[in-house]
């Protein structure tokens, strides 16, 4: 079967402060199509990040990828070596939550700009660090469907002054789908456990996935941590959340 087509080019949102660069993919048409934020590893926008945004495309969606290291390292995308992820952890620790929340908005806000993208929700899928700030983002009242993937911290650390992620439950309005491995030395049974009981004691509509042996970042086939039995379930759930919350 011949693929969808799609279209992919950068374009520039402004968010608070600064003018942000987003890659964006969509598929051809006139639509009218949902629209879905790609949040980041603490690798940038590369290779896998582009490649996903260009996945959600296939699937009937405007996807778009803000790239959240911008004020800290404008450009910035990396691989997977010991290196390369002690550059993205240094630019982490200098997000701000108000700066990442603000750069979302202004993600969904010029994605209501298109003719092609439909009136109502959006969705959002985060990985890694993008999947602690995907559960930020599920606080926005546009986010109607939210995709977390191995969001490590979100119990007990913050991004900048303000609450840590878990202690804004109560603001998520959305669907939240959270996905993790059960061999992930990032995100301890604890730190999942936390997460369940807050959403449950907070009324959210949610769900939780463990996979058995998977580790952290077990979507990514560019890391040695790749599953691919969970990868493949995975996607197939956020494709029904998507298609179930925001159409495609």
């Amino acid at each position: 079967m011949t693929p969808p087509k799609i279209e992919t080019r950068t374009i520039e949102v402004t968010s608070s402060d600064i003018t942000l660069p987003v890659y964006m993919a969509m598929p051809a048409g006139n639509g009218p199509f949902g629209a879905v934020v790609v949040l980041q590893e603490i690798f940038g926008v590369n290779g896998h990040i582009r490649d996903i945004t260009e996945r959600i495309a296939r699937a009937g969606y405007i996807a778009l990828a803000p790239a959240l290291y911008h004020r800290q390292a404008p450009g910035f995308e990396t691989g997977y070596t010991p290196e390369d992820i002690q550059v993205g952890r240094q630019c982490k620790v200098q997000t701000k939550a108000d700066e990442l929340l603000s750069d979302i908005q202004a993600t969904i806000d010029y994605a209501k700009t298109l003719p092609q993208v439909k009136a109502g929700g959006v969705g959002c899928i985060g990985f890694c660090f993008g999947g602690h700030v995907a559960y930020l983002a599920a606080t926005l009242q546009d986010t109607s469907a939210i995709a977390s993937f191995y969001g490590a911290g979100i119990p007990d650390t913050a991004f900048g002054p303000g609450p840590v992620a878990l202690d804004r439950t109560p603001q998520i309005t959305g669907t939240l789908h959270c996905f993790f491995g059960t061999e992930d030395a990032s995100i301890p049974a604890t730190a999942v456990e936390q997460i369940r009981s807050t959403l449950q004691q907070a009324k959210i509509d949610y769900k939780i996935f463990e996979y058995e042996g998977a580790g952290h970042g077990f979507f990514c086939d560019r890391r040695g941590s790749y599953n691919s039995d969970a990868a493949a379930d995975a996607w197939e759930k956020v494709k029904a959340l998507f298609a179930e919350k925001i159409g495609g």
